[in-house]
């Protein structure tokens, strides 16, 4: 048996709004952030649709049948793969049910772990990430959906630079392309999981993150993410979701 240890903080950065949203329920089993697209009101209303909507149907999904969502329940996949999918695909029917007038343009990236008695599993959609720490040695678990990424898949660099394409994502939930990427994962003990938005990782980089999640409680490690980000000049909204896991 492993156990849990969990923590989440967000920061709205040098922006005027925060258009981060995340949730934390280790009684779930369920851990999220998304970070919303769209501009002040619609990036805020879009990613707060998707954590409000992962955690609602993550509940349905602990009180209720898996059979109650045929057209996403898949057998070939674990039952966090499957809960992770049936989430995606409702929050991405009620983002595009909301997309008008003033919200037109409302988009979300997010990053999902879900953690149960079949195992682990991660879902994304655009540049939000899932880190491992395991042994010392940091390892993105996810692939950012980004034109950068499209580029290298395929043997070239972006021209001008990396730091002139790094915002721009190919996928995200309540465009025509939202296209989850499912994995499943096997957690150790000793693992450090951390859900982040970019606000977080651009500014501290692979070598700030390993130092940091090597701290000794998820809360610690959580809020000195966010607070040294901000201090690393972030300019973005910040957030982290932090798992630490050990024996029960």
């Amino acid at each position: 048996m492993l156990r849990f240890e969990c923590a989440g903080q967000t920061h709205i950065g040098r922006r005027p709004h925060n258009e981060d949203s995340y949730c934390v329920l280790p009684e779930l089993g369920l851990y999220v952030v998304a970070d919303g697209l769209g501009g002040q009101e619609g990036g805020e209303v879009a990613s707060r649709c998707v954590v409000d909507t992962f955690a609602g149907l993550g509940q349905r999904w602990e009180q209720e049948d898996a059979a109650a969502w045929p057209e996403v329940a898949d057998p070939r996949r674990s039952r966090e793969e499957n809960l992770l999918a049936a989430c995606s695909q409702l929050a991405q029917r009620n983002l595009q049910a909301q997309r008008v007038g003033r919200l037109s343009e409302m988009a979300s990236t997010v990053v999902a772990l879900a953690v149960g008695r079949d195992g682990a599993a991660v879902a994304h959609v655009g540049d939000s990430r899932l880190y491992r720490l395991r042994g010392g040695q940091l390892e993105s678990l996810t692939r950012d959906h980004s034109f950068i990424e499209e580029l290298r898949e395929v043997g070239m660099e972006p021209p001008g630079g990396a730091s002139n394409w790094r915002h721009l994502i190919t996928r995200a939930l309540g465009t025509d392309n939202a296209e989850p990427t499912l994995q499943r994962l096997h957690a150790e003990p000793g693992d450090v999981f951390l859900l982040c938005s970019d606000g977080l990782y651009e500014p501290l980089g692979l070598e700030g993150l390993v130092r940091r999640l090597s701290l000794s409680s998820a809360r610690e490690v959580c809020d000195t993410l966010v607070a040294d980000a901000y201090e690393a000049g972030g300019k973005d909204n910040i957030t982290a979701v932090v798992l630490r896991v050990a024996e029960a």
